[in-house]
């Protein structure tokens, strides 16, 4: 079988540039597949080609991420309902009127913003340690978010500074992957994320972020409860080892929906890094069972 290309392309929503990746036939059932902190479109470079054949997939860059631009936090308000709008309009600019969402770590409440405000465009759900439930959060990984969260201020500030350095970074990447999977991660990985996170203007645009997080735990309930009522098909692909999101957040998505699917893998919070291609074979059966629109 042939590799599909991948495009790298960029589109204007309110004046700023987003760039995506996008791959697979225009008329094909589409997956938008949203990254987390500190990442972007990158971590679904082992993903897209697997899918292409069969799925159109388009992967944006988060404002502030990666690619796309990265207004001044003092120009721009950096929470987590803005870049839900934002991706809802980037949507709207690529005509994408009915898609299955991938949600990964930030992914998730925006993703599931977007969800409960167009619920009619959601044909699935893919929550590769995309966290909707308290139970889902690790302890000791949160515990300086949280008191940044309850009381900023640059005593609290400097502890969180450290989850986007090069060794915060290099940390998320290899925590809970077991040793007989450690040589497939790639260090450029993090070394990527950790370069795009030290341009000027990160410091500010990603503690507004964190400490808006605090927005997402109140909307846990609103997210719950849009399980419940839509009954949307939902499948969790989870690194087991994941210590920022623990793999009770994905036995958690059965509290509302007794039929969602949930794989928890021998990895850690980046399982695509490790296991792509286990990931994608769970999504290509998944979609074709589940979504009555696909190939």
């Amino acid at each position: 079988m042939s590799v599909l290309p991948v495009h790298h392309r960029s589109v204007t929503v309110r004046g700023h540039a987003i760039h995506y990746r996008e791959a697979g036939p225009a008329d094909a059932p589409a997956l938008l597949l949203l990254h987390g902190f500190p990442t972007s479109s990158h971590m679904f470079r082992e993903l897209i080609p697997r899918l292409a054949h069969r799925y159109r997939l388009i992967a944006p860059d988060h404002l502030g991420f990666g690619r796309s631009d990265a207004p001044d936090a003092a120009d721009f308000p950096y929470t987590f309902a803005e870049l839900a709008a934002l991706t809802a309009e980037f949507t709207e600019e690529l005509k994408l009127d009915r898609f299955a969402l991938y949600i990964q770590d930030y992914g998730a409440p925006i993703g599931l913003r977007l969800a409960l405000a167009h619920p009619e465009r959601i044909t699935a759900i893919i929550s590769q340690n995309g966290n909707a439930y308290e139970e889902g959060l690790g302890a000791e990984a949160w515990a300086p978010v949280l008191a940044m969260i309850a009381d900023r201020t640059p005593e609290t500030e400097e502890p969180v500074r450290e989850i986007r350095s090069l060794d915060g970074i290099r940390w998320q990447y290899e925590t809970g992957v077991p040793e007989e999977f450690r040589e497939l991660l790639s260090p450029d990985a993090w070394h990527h994320d950790a370069a795009l996170m030290a341009r000027p203007g990160q410091d500010a645009i990603q503690l507004d972020l964190i400490g808006d997080y605090g927005a997402n735990f109140a909307l846990y309930p609103a997210f719950q409860e849009y399980f419940r009522t839509s009954r949307v098909p939902l499948l969790a692909v989870w690194g087991e080892g994941d210590q920022v999101f623990v793999p009770a957040g994905a036995e958690a998505f059965r509290r509302d929906l007794p039929d969602a699917e949930i794989h928890l893998l021998p990895t850690g919070h980046f399982a695509l890094e490790t296991h792509a291609p286990r990931i994608a074979a769970l999504i290509d059966d998944f979609l074709a069972r589940r979504v009555t629109d696909a190939p």
